[in-house]
């Protein structure tokens, strides 16, 4: 028996290219109307004709559906590659609305009016995005850069426990290297799963990653996969090489330097970029990677690099110390949910005194004072209970495991120098602490991952539009308050929506009307 799919009468191309052309000049009719009339809810209603549910006019509906052109703005090749050509036949084609949200670059100043929070995350109501809201992005899109913070927090946790297994003053806690091969092995795969993951965003939606570069904020957590492979060097167990090569430093280096002087660069002389405008606690990694990398180069036997990278990390740590001290980007304070950030504090002065220790070759009075600035952090922040509940899970939560397990291992290394029973004490509760959260955060993070889901959320930082929408002068006047308290004007009420939109200018001597 055939099916009714079969019995359908199949569609000429004619037809379809028909069909499209009518789609496509209603749709323009439709975009010219809501210009025309401004923000107000519009409802369209025409009768549907019937077709077979079978037929190929309704499989071509539903495959044309399933496929957003919006997401194509992301893609790398889509529609870039056959402009060049044109452009260069001498023939350039015209761009549509859509193609300039990307072709223009995204500069700071437009990611600081379209988003607000200390983490520019957060999209401001009058903002429109250039991808659905309403439904669920492709994998690769919601997959961030921040996620690397994982990485840089297993990662650490490898050199702890290696740590703690050559300490003579550790020696009665009976710690193998077994933990540190286990963990070393989690963090490369871990690493090179996500950079793997991240590779295949860049070669899709390279679009994506551009906007990622350009944000003001995240743009320090493209520092996250360099510092965890310096991690991995710094923790590799003995089992497979007891040293590596000096040269594998130059090469880890390289790419640190070039993204450093961008962006230090930036905070001097950046306008909108400048630090003063952009300071936030994950500014610190990039501090990081240049005690990170100052203490690799020391453990290989250099002397001039390391203490070049060590020089510049110490004058840009003491400016964003400051900086971070005296206020927040656009004098705000952190929400609940980015307050582990603030354990970020703490990991840039442990990293430096562990990197003076191995720089000078002993734990010395520079490297005291490091250590006793990041233990002092430390506890100045566990002490505050409160300030640390009542959120729900993000990626935020990995800010605790990294700059926890730098202070462990500082301590661990204070208790090789300074032994007594109060250090051993100090120096196993650090490290227990350190585990403990690593374990707990990357089992909620599995959870949410796997079993709800949610962990990776449309990400609408990327999203927003190359221009901010336009607003009448009086509407602007209205926002900002500049029309003192006065309510008269002309007021439109959806009957299925509760807000209330404007549509005409304050009138003199006129009361206010509703429709």
């Amino acid at each position: 028996m055939k099916s009714p799919r079969s019995d359908s009468p199949s569609a000429s191309p004619a037809i379809l290219d028909l069909v499209e052309n009518q789609r496509q000049s209603t749709s323009g009719e439709f975009l010219r109307l809501e210009k025309r009339i401004g923000a107000r809810k519009i409802a369209f209603h025409s009768k549907s004709m019937s077709m077979p549910r079978g037929s190929m006019f309704h499989d071509h509906e539903a495959f044309r559906n399933s496929k957003d052109k919006r997401y194509d703005l992301f893609r790398t090749m889509s529609g870039n590659l056959e402009r060049q050509i044109s452009n260069l036949r001498g023939k350039p084609i015209d761009i549509s609305l859509q193609d300039k949200e990307i072709t223009e670059s995204l500069t700071a100043e437009r990611f600081l009016e379209a988003l607000q929070g200390p983490e520019l995350e957060t999209l401001k109501e009058i903002e429109k995005i250039v991808l659905p809201e309403d439904k669920t992005w492709p994998f690769l899109l919601r997959f961030p850069v921040t996620t690397f913070g994982m990485c840089v927090g297993v990662s650490s946790q490898a050199i702890m426990w290696k740590t703690l297994a050559t300490t003579k003053a550790e020696k009665f806690l009976n710690v193998t290297q077994v933990v540190n091969h286990v963990l070393w092995w989690i963090s490369l795969v871990i690493l090179l799963s996500f950079s793997i993951t991240y590779l295949f965003k860049t070669i899709f939606f390279f679009e994506a990653v551009r906007r990622e570069f350009k944000h003001p904020i995240r743009v320090n957590f493209f520092f996250a996969p360099l510092i965890s492979v310096l991690f991995l060097a710094l923790g590799i167990p003995h089992s497979i090489t007891s040293s590596l090569p000096s040269i594998l430093w130059y090469f880890f280096m390289a790419p640190i330097l070039l993204l450093e002087m961008k962006i230090y660069g930036q905070w001097m002389s950046g306008g909108q970029r400048r630090l003063s405008k952009v300071a936030n606690p994950t500014n610190h990694l990039s501090i990081v990677g240049n005690f990170a990398g100052a203490l690799l180069g020391a453990s290989l036997g250099l002397k001039e690099g390391p203490m070049f990278f060590f020089s510049v990390g110490l004058a840009y740590y003491l400016v964003l110390f400051v900086t971070l001290y005296q206020r927040l980007p656009t004098n705000e304070t952190l929400p609940k949910e980015l307050h582990p950030v603030f354990f970020l504090f703490v990991a840039a002065p442990a990293v430096a005194s562990m990197a003076w220790t191995t720089i000078s070759a002993s734990f010395g009075i520079g490297s005291r004072i490091a250590y006793f600035i990041s233990l002092f952090l430390y506890f100045s922040l566990v002490v505050r209970i409160n300030f640390f509940r009542g959120f729900k899970f993000s990626l935020a939560w990995w800010a605790y495991t990294f700059p926890m397990t730098a202070v462990a291992t500082a301590t661990i290394k204070y208790s090789g120098e300074v032994t007594g029973l109060a250090t051993q004490i100090l120096a196993v509760v650090l490290s227990g602490a350190a585990t403990l959260t690593v374990i707990g955060v990357l089992v909620l993070t599995v959870v949410h991952a796997f079993v709800k889901r949610d962990l990776f959320p449309n990400d609408f930082t990327i999203a927003i539009s190359a221009e901010q929408p336009k607003q009448k002068k009086w509407l602007k006047q209205l926002t900002n308050g500049s029309l003192g308290n006065s309510t008269r004007g002309v007021k439109v009420l959806d009957p299925e929506d509760t807000r209330i939109d404007i549509e005409a200018p304050p009138l003199s001597n006129a009361v206010c009307h509703t429709v």
